[in-house]
């Protein structure tokens, strides 16, 4: 090739030597001197510089996303309450990966919990607070809070999270919407926390915003949140969505819900399909943030798969309910399932005449599972508890959390429920 002199300074920074410029001359005559040592040093030390910063933000970058998708759920759970699909898509901006995140939580009485949120910020440390609040709402959720007490009680946790040990609270913010829906009543109770509406198309083809209070974000603390309670037809969409779907710095906001609307509205055949439709007609061009869809087609259970007796609170009456139990069992083909029914019905029952207030109510719901619920008009719930050798009573929990596949309560407006699941037998 003709080369006679040829110049080699490394790429080297903060101590780390990441690989070698080279310099060869060929046409030029002269060799290289001092003063192309200088340049060349000069050169190699500034582009190292850059190339370790990309190097390492690349690797931050690669960091956020597997610990985001190793926080957000792979497989949805399976329940009845609604069919869901859903999109997450990382933004490509250099501030990093974001901290938005999506649920679906199984809950008690074949209800089902949609939820999705955002935190402030970018990079590892949004990530891992994402963390920190997707685990919270499921213990949350756990406890069968209504979506406006659990907000309240996740408000309190950023605010704990924001604060450092010398008490001074840093910038530190989240947004929430948190949803329950039942489909035996086909009721949707929702609340906010600074989260845009959700969108919902309903089954004569109409799309709107959900009218409903945000509240404020979590972590500022001391300001009540508002639910929201609708009915939904059976079939209806739910869009839950974060704000880098609608929000852009070159667009209005209203114009971008509008576009969600009509994209809702749009045939589709299937629910992964319409997410693909609505990122396609409402997402920019260019995200700056990123953006979580998720979207829930509500089923209804039947009046043949839920049974409901109002029990009048006489102890004699135990008998007659175990008796309806046993009957609506055998209706429904599930005979094998009576034995622990009855028990599960006299104990429960028993304990609200007993230790509860009217109006007392048990109800029996054929889903997944067989499920048996027993309400009263008192909020003191039961608790388990080891009964002594010698104790009279305290072991008939003890006995429907063993024989059962879960047990729990769960406090209403009007009182308590008590509800326990079996697996239903084998066809």
């Amino acid at each position: 090739m003709g080369a006679h002199s040829l110049l080699a300074a490394p790429l080297r920074a903060r101590g780390t030597t990441l690989g070698v410029v080279v310099g060869v001359r060929i046409s030029n005559p002269d060799d290289f001197g001092e003063d192309d040592l200088v340049l060349a040093e000069e050169v190699a030390s500034r582009a190292a510089v850059c190339i370790d910063n990309a190097r390492r933000f690349a690797r931050e970058r690669s960091t956020a996303l597997a610990l985001q998708n190793s926080l957000l759920p792979r497989g949805l759970p399976g329940q009845a309450a609604v069919e869901v699909a859903h999109r997450y898509l990382p933004s490509d901006s250099l501030a990093g990966i974001g901290g938005d995140w999506f649920d679906v939580i199984p809950l008690s009485g074949s209800r089902v919990a949609l939820v999705v949120g955002d935190v402030v910020g970018h990079g590892i440390p949004s990530t891992a607070t994402m963390g920190r609040l997707c685990t919270a709402v499921r213990t949350l959720a756990d406890v069968d809070l209504p979506p406006d007490e659990l907000l309240t009680h996740l408000d309190d946790l950023v605010t704990h999270l924001a604060s450092d040990e010398s008490g001074e609270v840093a910038e530190l913010g989240a947004t929430c919407l948190y949803a329950v829906y039942d489909p035996v009543s086909r009721r949707l109770n929702l609340a906010a926390a600074g989260h845009p509406a959700p969108a919902v198309l309903l089954t004569d083809g109409s799309a709107a915003l959900v009218e409903m209070t945000a509240g404020p974000p979590l972590g500022v603390g001391g300001l009540p949140f508002e639910a929201t309670e609708l009915e939904l037809p059976e079939g209806s969409v739910l869009a839950l969505y974060t704000d880098g779907l609608i929000e852009d710095r070159d667009r209005d906001v209203d114009h971008a819900t509008a576009e969600l609307c009509r994209a809702l509205s749009a045939p589709a055949g299937t629910l992964d399909m319409l997410c693909d439709t609505v990122l396609k007609a409402v997402l920019p061009e260019e995200p700056v943030d990123d953006v979580a869809l998720l979207l829930a087609r509500t089923r209804a259970l039947g009046t043949d798969q839920v049974a409901t007796w109002d029990i009048t609170p006489d102890p004699e009456r135990v008998a007659a309910a175990r008796q309806a139990a046993t009957d609506q069992l055998t209706t429904w083909g599930l005979g094998e399932a009576a034995f622990v029914t009855e028990l599960v019905v006299s104990e429960l029952v028993t304990n609200a005449i007993r230790y509860g207030a009217p109006p007392i109510q048990l109800r029996l719901i054929r889903d997944r599972t067989l499920i048996c619920e027993v309400s009263d008009g008192s909020s003191t719930s039961p608790h388990l508890r080891r009964a002594h050798a010698f104790d009279e009573g305290g072991r008939g929990l003890l006995l429907v959390a063993q024989l059962t596949h879960r047990w729990g309560s769960r406090q209403t407006g009007r009182g308590k429920t008590i509800w326990a699941e079996q697996p239903l037998p084998p066809d």
